[in-house]
């Protein structure tokens, strides 16, 4: 595993389990995602977000 870190999306509880210890439910990667100034897809992304009104 690479990133071992995980964070509860529900109660924001920092742990190592697939399970939040404290409210049970699944917890996510706390990392953010892998940055990179040559992304292809930042565009579509960008379009995505602020076309969203």
């Amino acid at each position: 595993m690479r990133f071992q870190l995980r964070k509860c999306a529900k109660c924001f509880h920092y742990t190592l389990k697939e399970k939040c210890p404290l409210c049970k439910e699944d917890t996510i990667s706390a990392h953010p995602a892998k940055f990179s100034p040559d992304d292809k897809y930042m565009k579509y992304r960008l379009a995505e977000r602020y076309n969203q009104e």
